[in-house]
C-alpha cells in the first residue's frame, strides 16, 4: 500500500467546513419566505386565494353588508316614524291603543308609550343630525341611529342589553317616552354567516387539496435529490426510478445516463489499470531477478534501489487512479476500523494515542478508508514524535481528528500538497516520502464519500489533519 506524499503531505487549505446549499442568508423580505421548494409552490398557490378572498370579503362588507343592514335598519326607522306620526295625529287614549295594536300587528315590533316620563340621564341622548354615523356604536347600532335620526328626528336612545337579541329604542315624545322593541332579525341578515362559512370552508378544501398535490408533485424531486446525495457518497441507488412530472423525469432520467457513465468509466478504468498493473510488474520482477544474479557491488545495489522506487511509484500511481472504486459502500465499525490502523501504525514504531466518544457507525468502504487513515498516520510518523487520533460524533458528521508535534506545513503550501505527485521534498528520497499521492489519494476516498479533509493548526503545536463524514 502506498501511503506517503512527498515531505509533509498534509493538507490543503481549508474548505468550507459545512456543505452550505442555501447560499447566503437571506435579507429584507425574503427572511420570512420559505426556502423549500414545497412552502414556495404553497404560497404561490394560496397567496392568490387569500387575495381574492380578501377583496371579496371587503366588496361583500363594503357593499352587501353595509347596504343591507342599512335597508333593514330604514325599514325599522320608517316602521318607528309611521307609528310616531299616528300617535300626533291622534293622541288620544283610544287613538293609541289603535296605533299601539296596529304597529303590534303589522310591524313585528313590541311598541309601549310611558305618559309623562322622560329619558333617564344614564341613556345615550342623540339630537336629529340627519345622515350622521356613531362609528362606536357598533355596525347594527350605528346604522340603526344613523337610520332613526334621519326617518324620526327625535332624541333617542338605543339599548342593547335588555333583552338577548331584542334592541330597545326609546324616543321621547311631547307626552312621554315610546318604547320601541326590535327582535335582532329585523336588523341581521343572515347571509353574512353564509358566506363567512362558505369562505371558510372553500379555503380550508383548497388548503387541503393543495397541500396534498403539491406534496405528490414535490416527492419525486425529493427522492432524486437522495439519490443524487446517496451517489455522491458512493453508495448505490439501485431502487430508484423517474417518476412524478415531464420535467423531474427528465432531471431523473439524466441522472441515471450520468450514473450509468460514472460507474462505466470507473469500471473500464479499473478494468485497464490491473492490465498495467501485471505489464508493469512483470519487467519489473525480471529486474530484480537479473540484478540477484549480477551478485553484490555499489552499481548493483543503486540499481535495487532504483527498481524499489519503481515498484513504490506504480503502486501509489495505481491505487490513486484505482480509488478503490470496485469496493462496494457496507455498514461499518469506525471504532473497529480506527483500532485496526492505529495497531497497524504502532507495529511500525508510531506512538499513537486514540480516543473515540460517541456511536461511531456508518456506511462506508472499510478499505478505502483505512488505506486513507494508514496515509495520514503514516506521513504524521514519519515527521512527528507522538500522533494524536481523535473520533468524535457532531450531528450528522463523523469528525476524525489527526494531530501531531511535528513542524507542520507552511500555510503557502497547503494547498499544494493535495495536487498529484507533488512533495515538499523535491528529491526521491524513500526515507523523507514516497511519491506524492498519499494526500491525494486521502482526500479522493474522503470526498468520495461524501465528506472532505481540512487543514488546521494543531494545539499540540504540529498540524491537524481533519476528516468529516457524513453519516
Amino acid at each position: 500500500m502506498t501511503a506517503a506524499s512527498g515531505g509533509r503531505s498534509r493538507g490543503a487549505a481549508a474548505p468550507p467546513r459545512q456543505r452550505d446549499f442555501g447560499g447566503p442568508p437571506p435579507r429584507g423580505l425574503k427572511r420570512y419566505l420559505p426556502r423549500t421548494l414545497f412552502g414556495r409552490s404553497l404560497l404561490i398557490i394560496v397567496t392568490p386565494v387569500i387575495l381574492a378572498q380578501a377583496v371579496a370579503t371587503w366588496i361583500f362588507y363594503d357593499r352587501h353588508w353595509d347596504t343591507m343592514t342599512s335597508r333593514l335598519a330604514f325599514g325599522v326607522a320608517g316602521d318607528i316614524a309611521m307609528i310616531v306620526e299616528q300617535l300626533e295625529r291622534d293622541p288620544s287614549e283610544a287613538g293609541i291603543a289603535r296605533t299601539l295594536a296596529m304597529a303590534a300587528r303589522t310591524t313585528d315590533l313590541v311598541v309601549t308609550l310611558e305618559p309623562g316620563q322622560t329619558l333617564r340621564p344614564e341613556y345615550e341622548v342623540q339630537a336629529f343630525r340627519p345622515k350622521r354615523r356613531w362609528p362606536s356604536l357598533g355596525l347594527l347600532r350605528s346604522a340603526l341611529a344613523a337610520a332613526v335620526a334621519e326617518r324620526v328626528g327625535r332624541p333617542f336612545s338605543i339599548d342593547t342589553n335588555v333583552a338577548d337579541e331584542w334592541y330597545e329604542i326609546r324616543l321621547q315624545l311631547p307626552n312621554g317616552v315610546l318604547s320601541v322593541m326590535s327582535p335582532e332579525r329585523r336588523l341581521f341578515s343572515p347571509t353574512s354567516y353564509i358566506f363567512i362559512l362558505w369562505m371558510t370552508g372553500s379555503a380550508v378544501v383548497l388548503f387541503a387539496v393543495a397541500i396534498i398535490f403539491m406534496r405528490n408533485q414535490i416527492r419525486p424531486i425529493r427522492r432524486l435529490a437522495v439519490a443524487a446525495d446517496g451517489f455522491g457518497k458512493g453508495r448505490d441507488v439501485p431502487n430508484f426510478k423517474p417518476e412524478g412530472a415531464l420535467e423531474v423525469r427528465q432531471a431523473a432520467m439524466a441522472f441515471l445516463v450520468m450514473r450509468e457513465r460514472i460507474q462505466r468509466q470507473i469500471t473500464q478504468r479499473t478494468e485497464m489499470l490491473a492490465g498495467v498493473s501485471h505489464d508493469l510488474r512483470t519487467p519489473l520482477t525480471r529486474m530484480k531477478l537479473a540484478l540477484d544474479m549480477l551478485g553484490d557491488g555499489p552499481e548493483v545495489e543503486e540499481l535495487k534501489d532504483d527498481v524499489a522506487e519503481m515498484e513504490t511509484m506504480i503502486e501509489g500511481y495505481l491505487a490513486f487512479a484505482r480509488g478503490e472504486g470496485t469496493e462496494s459502500v457496507q455498514p461499518t465499525d469506525l471504532e473497529r476500523l480506527l483500532n485496526e490502523v492505529v495497531n497497524g501504525a504502532r507495529r511500525e514504531g508510531a506512538d499513537v494515542t486514540l480516543r473515540m466518544s460517541g456511536r461511531l457507525s456508518l456506511p462506508l468502504r472499510p478499505n478505502a478508508v483505512r488505506r486513507c487513515l494508514a496515509n495520514l498516520l503514516a506521513n504524521a510518523r514519519r515527521h512527528a514524535d507522538h500522533v494524536w487520533v481523535v473520533a468524535t460524533r457532531q450531528g450528522g458528521l463523523v469528525e476524525i481528528a489527526v494531530d501531531d508535534d511535528g513542524p507542520g506545513i507552511p500555510p503557502a503550501s497547503r494547498e499544494d500538497v493535495f495536487k498529484p505527485f507533488f512533495r515538499l521534498d523535491s528529491s526521491r528520497n524513500a526515507a523523507t516520502g514516497g511519491a506524492g499521492l498519499g494526500l491525494t489519494i486521502a482526500r479522493d476516498v474522503v470526498r468520495g464519500h461524501g465528506g472532505d479533509i481540512l487543514l488546521e493548526d494543531s494545539p499540540h503545536g504540529g498540524l491537524r489533519v481533519l476528516i468529516r463524514l457524513p453519516v
